[in-house]
């Protein structure tokens, strides 16, 4: 049997102060990991919305954005139109100068539509642009004496012109007046525009798409 110092304790021994302590400490490591643990969660996270929604703001990448139409002005013209006759009357007094970008260029009688059908006046009226071989719309305009002969007469030059490709009314302060319809014309690439308002008649053809646009700015 080995004597032992009071107060000496073998290498092997724990005294229950040790056993609290070594607790105490193991329960303070692990509550500061967890709490490291969530601070970087929260961190993580933190950064996730502002990169998300403050700066570069991928997420709000995917909101819809407003359409943003942007109209172009109206085309306008560059050179100068040519005079009226000496003496016009009200009915070619009130071709415009231009239309878009085209001005007019010559005016002339069109006695076909006097001797042929009847009309009061009629004219012919070519619009272009002024440059040499440039685009231009020639426009024949006729005026009856009433609204039945002039109708006669622009039923009879639809049923000429062909199949339309489109049609509708003609309408001033929302009163219908006429109609109008769009033909195929007799050149490659042209369409022919005849319309009625009250007792005039009117047809235009040129290049297809020209005419088109020539038609909805023309004022009568």
């Amino acid at each position: 049997m080995v004597d032992q110092k009071p107060g000496y304790l073998s290498p092997g021994f724990r005294t229950p102060g040790d056993k609290v302590h070594q607790r105490t400490s193991h329960t303070a490591v692990v509550r500061r990991r967890r709490l490291l643990l969530v601070g970087a969660l929260v961190a993580v996270v933190a950064i996730a919305l502002v990169t998300a929604f403050v700066w570069p703001g991928f997420a709000r990448q995917g909101e819809p954005v407003p359409d943003v139409t942007v109209t172009a002005p109206p085309p306008t013209p560059t050179a100068e139109a040519a005079e009226l006759p000496e003496g016009p009357t009200e009915l070619l007094s009130s071709m415009p100068d231009s239309v878009l970008q085209l001005v007019r260029l010559d005016v002339a009688e069109n006695t076909a539509w006097v001797d042929d059908s009847g009309a009061v006046e009629s004219w012919t009226v070519t619009y272009g642009d002024g440059s040499e071989g440039g685009e231009q719309v020639d426009l024949v305009v006729g005026q009856w004496a009433d609204a039945d002969a002039a109708g006669e007469v622009h039923a009879v030059l639809l049923e000429a012109a062909g199949e339309p490709t489109l049609s509708g009314d003609v309408t001033v302060g929302g009163e219908t007046v006429g109609t109008y319809a769009v033909t195929p014309g007799g050149g490659a690439g042209t369409s022919v525009v005849t319309w009625r308002n009250g007792t005039v008649v009117l047809q235009a053809t040129g290049p297809a798409e020209l005419v088109e646009d020539f038609y909805q700015s023309f004022p009568m």
